[in-house]
């Protein structure tokens, strides 16, 4: 059974957490809970490094309290001023200096900086020969073909499943089940506030009503600018073309086309003639081979496959060369469920990889 990160007996995986939000805690209460998730309850951990960037951050080489942790910051929102394993490490100097097996990278993508700090996090922890897992998008939009020869000389893994389509297992499955087959074409809907906003707007609400009710879900940020503009949608696309294209396709180099000008109206006046607003996320290759990525609010009728997607739902089309076309739905609620599992699905795969 998993000491969830509690300090024990035997060799557990040492994980150090930069970034402790939502997925963190859920992460940890999956862990805690082995009656309900019995596949994970042998994933034995020992969270050496807690370090986050407004509810403080702990520290022990032997494990911190896990359970003592999540429940402070279940009461408090913060780790407790008197916690034994209170620390003033930031996330580089933990990934530098602290002694773990397997970096988890789930701080907030920050777009304007381009991925950072998260991809310095991940070169540090790589650069020490250490494992990285990383959920935010960054790493991957930003730095993936640097990540990835660092890991290979450095005998390290870099896992990524987490960063599109929550858990869903996108990248194993092109990496682990596609091989030799060629991905040519990527497509789908990936971003789950507009397709929640825009299914609020063909219901008559304003697209200030939709994203409230899109907040108040749990869907939306406090500021979904990022969602409403294809940025969110642009992050993933150089993610995916850079893990199953093989690019070097940055956000800044998508087309983008946002939604903030959408009425109601507009979106009644396409259902009249048979259509639907969507968020389209694509790359591709054009005829002289180069790498493009588009994200954008794309008119569909409503036969369309996507035109079908609703809710915090997601889709995604791969057309390859020897197995056509694949899709991968995913239906599903406002739970942060699946994204947790994907980070522990890394872990779990780190441990079969590392014999633990």
């Amino acid at each position: 059974m998993s000491r969830v990160g509690y300090r024990g007996e035997g060799h557990p995986l040492r994980v150090l957490f930069v970034g402790f939000g939502n997925v963190g805690r859920t992460a940890g209460e999956i862990l805690q809970d082995p009656k309900r998730y019995p596949g994970v309850a042998d994933l034995d951990l020992a969270t050496v490094g807690l370090i986050t960037r407004t509810r403080g951050c702990l520290a022990n080489p032997s494990g911190v309290d896990l359970p003592r942790a999540l429940e402070e910051l279940k009461t408090r929102g913060r780790f407790a001023p008197d916690h034994p394993d209170r620390t003033d490490l930031d996330g580089l100097t933990a990934a530098r200096t602290l002694d773990y097996h397997v970096l988890v990278e789930i701080s907030p993508l920050n777009v304007a900086a381009r991925g950072e700090p998260a991809i310095s996090h991940v070169r540090a922890a790589l650069s020490r020969g250490r494992h990285a897992v990383t959920a935010n998008k960054g790493p991957v939009a930003w730095a993936h073909e640097e990540l990835c020869a660092l890991a290979e000389e450095k005998g390290a893994a870099f896992l990524k499943e987490t960063t599109v389509m929550d858990g869903v297992p996108v990248f194993n499955l092109a990496e682990r089940c596609m091989q030799g087959c060629r991905v040519l074409e990527i497509e789908g809907i990936l971003n789950s506030t507009s397709n929640w906003v825009l299914a609020g707007l063909e219901e008559g609400l304003s697209l200030e009503a939709a994203v409230r009710v899109a907040q108040e879900a749990g869907i939306a940020e406090a500021d979904p600018s990022h969602d409403l503009e294809g940025w969110d949608g642009a992050v993933k696309v150089s993610a995916l073309a850079n893990g199953l294209m093989g690019g070097e396709l940055t956000p800044d180099q998508v087309e983008r086309v946002g939604m903030s000008h959408l009425t109601p109206e507009t979106v009644a006046s396409a259902r009249t003639r048979g259509r639907r607003f969507k968020m389209l996320c694509r790359a591709w290759r054009d005829e002289e081979g180069v790498l493009k990525g588009r994200s954008a609010l794309e008119e569909l009728p409503l036969d369309h496959f996507y035109a079908s997607v609703s809710g915090a739902g997601a889709a995604l089309t791969l057309r390859t060369d020897l197995l056509h076309t694949i899709r991968v739905v995913e239906e599903g609620g406002t739970s942060l469920v699946p994204t947790a599992y994907g980070v522990l699905s890394d872990l779990l795969a780190l441990r079969d990889r590392m014999n633990f």
